[in-house]
């Protein structure tokens, strides 16, 4: 049956979007989370701010203009942050992301974008303007650095979703500690005391969940088949990430920890976990090392949710669908993620 004369027009739904400012230390996992985050409809990026940590401070900022460049979100502010740790002397992490920190991929600087503003302060600034929340990539020196600078506007963070940390998972450059916190487990643990007292839960994205999202040969070259141009950035940047990870962990693929937490800011029903009490370990071996009282024995308040279950098939379909900008529906992605 035909209806003539009547133009029923759907009402476009308006997604609601999250402020949300990035601290990371581009790296190539932090490249891939910046690309998720600069994708999502329901995210609003304010801006970025970059630490030292897989790379070094002015290293990451370039990196994130690359990366900029490419999603042609050069609109997207850059921020200089803290180019060593609060006490400890700063260890980068360039064996593992390659002499430019993004996969020995050499891509060309971006020139200008420059900006005056250190990252404290826009961070000051925008989180008492923009009531946003904080997606932190790397080590938690920036963070902690505005703790000591304005207290308040620490306070006034929406939430805070961290990745880094681990319960049950072994470490990334220790036995005990994930890379991030190991890097500058005295921010870690000023942070984590400071979302105690101030009566709020901060996300801890860590390698118990972050270990499944594994990007493998497969999954690459399936994404190069839906969209070379992308497929293509993403191998040049991952490359280096893949040689390591087979070197190192004899593991086909390579471990892209950032994106999850970019994901799970997005969609809470990606991951599940519980709520804690952690502190940092800040001396001697086990530096860096976070202490999940998972059976409450010091009787302390929660300051922490740890995740512990992601679904990676639903995180790819995700990862995919928007940087792709594909249907969940049209993706293919299963197979690619069963180990034959």
């Amino acid at each position: 049956m035909y209806t003539f004369g009547i133009t029923r027009k759907k009402k476009d739904k308006k997604v609601k979007k999250k402020k949300v400012i990035i601290d990371c230390d581009p790296g190539i996992d932090d490249s891939l989370a910046l690309m998720l985050a600069l994708s999502m409809e329901e995210l609003e990026v304010l801006g970025i701010t970059v630490v030292c940590g897989n790379s070094p401070v002015e290293m990451g900022v370039g990196n994130a203009k690359k990366v900029l460049q490419f999603m042609d979100r050069l609109d997207v502010p850059v921020f200089a942050g803290a180019a060593a740790p609060l006490r400890r002397e700063f260890v980068n992490a360039l064996d593992t992301h390659g002499r430019d920190g993004l996969g020995e991929s050499f891509l060309p600087d971006v020139k200008g974008y420059d900006q005056e503003m250190e990252a404290e302060e826009f961070l000051a600034r925008t989180i008492k303007e923009e009531s946003c929340s904080v997606i932190a990539l790397g080590p938690l020196t920036n963070l902690a650095r505005l703790l000591r600078k304005d207290p308040e506007s620490f306070g006034q963070m929406e939430e805070l979703v961290s990745m880094g940390g681990s319960f049950k998972s072994h470490g990334n450059c220790s036995p005990v500690a994930e890379y991030n916190y190991w890097a500058d487990p005295d921010s870690a643990a000023v942070v984590y005391e400071a979302m105690g007292k101030s009566g709020k839960k901060m996300v801890m994205t860590g390698l118990d969940v972050t270990r499944k999202i594994v990007l493998t040969p497969d999954l690459l070259e399936y994404m190069k088949r839906l969209d070379s141009r992308t497929g293509g950035f993403v191998e040049r940047i991952t490359r280096f990430y893949f040689d390591f990870h087979w070197m190192q962990e004899h593991l086909i693929g390579c471990v892209i920890n950032d994106p999850l937490a970019v994901a799970y800011f997005a969609d809470r029903s990606l991951c599940s976990g519980f709520e804690s009490h952690v502190q940092i370990e800040t001396e001697g071996i086990s530096k860096g090392q976070t202490l999940v009282d998972s059976m409450n024995f010091y009787g302390k308040t929660p300051n922490a949710l740890v995740l512990t279950q992601t679904d990676p098939l639903r995180f790819f379909q995700m990862f995919y669908g928007k940087i792709l900008k594909r249907t969940a529906e049209s993706l293919d992605l299963l197979p690619c993620l069963v180990r034959r």
